[in-house]
């Protein structure tokens, strides 16, 4: 670890935190209303947040719990490379016209480690985490076969190259910095492909105008 990430806040992540968010029967992953802990829902980036692999970030929280945080980008298309090409690449037959959609960058930690989040039409009984209801999440590589297919795909889903975690407290902490705020997800706001409109759109779910929000920031 280099010195200026030493410096940084704990952004980076916990390696251990998608293996327990991607666990099958795990009930670390759901959580229960009421608990104060925010699976299912949205992190909304702060402007000036002082990380640019974290500037106008939308997050959705896959797991969270007293012990850590996992979450994915769902905003941060890698250019160039598509769900078709991964296909390709893995030597995955389609049996159907793939979608040319953009792999997301899930975040900074395990890059080379794929996760597919996708509506619960499709789950697979020995990998798929239920995150909230309508929403999994799958980290092998059976569910990019089903995408590939007629019979078994899901309505809808997206594949992200690592993840954004959090150990014990420090998502809290960021919270109360002001790093981040939280929106509840819908499922347009995960899917949708208008990545550079995302930001806006889950600032405006709690009635926030992001140029009032960067005025404001740039002024702190």
């Amino acid at each position: 670890m280099s010195e200026s990430d030493k410096t940084r806040p704990p952004r980076r992540g916990v390696r251990g935190a998608a293996r327990s968010a991607v666990s099958p029967g795990s009930s670390q992953g759901a959580v229960e209303a009421g608990d104060g802990f925010l699976t299912g829902r949205m992190l909304v980036a702060m402007p000036g947040i002082g990380d640019p692999r974290f500037e106008r970030a939308l997050i959705f929280l896959c797991a969270h719990n007293a012990e850590h945080a996992m979450g994915l980008a769902v905003n941060r298309p890698v250019q160039g490379l598509s769900l078709a090409g991964v296909l390709k690449r893995l030597k995955i037959k389609s049996s159907i016209t793939v979608p040319d959609d953009l792999v997301l960058m899930g975040g900074p930690v395990e890059r080379d480690r794929g996760f597919v989040l996708h509506t619960d039409d499709y789950v697979s009984p020995s990998s798929s985490v239920a995150v909230m209801p309508g929403i999994s999440l799958t980290a092998t590589p059976e569910v990019l076969e089903a995408i590939a297919g007629h019979n078994r795909r899901p309505r809808r889903s997206l594949l992200a190259l690592g993840y954004a975690g959090w150990d014990a407290g420090q998502l809290e902490t960021e919270i109360q910095q002001n790093t981040w705020l939280t929106c509840e997800s819908d499922e347009s706001l995960i899917f949708d492909d208008d990545y550079d409109q995302k930001w806006e759109r889950a600032l405006a779910k709690i009635g926030v105008r992001a140029s009032r929000l960067s005025s404001l920031a740039g002024r702190a």
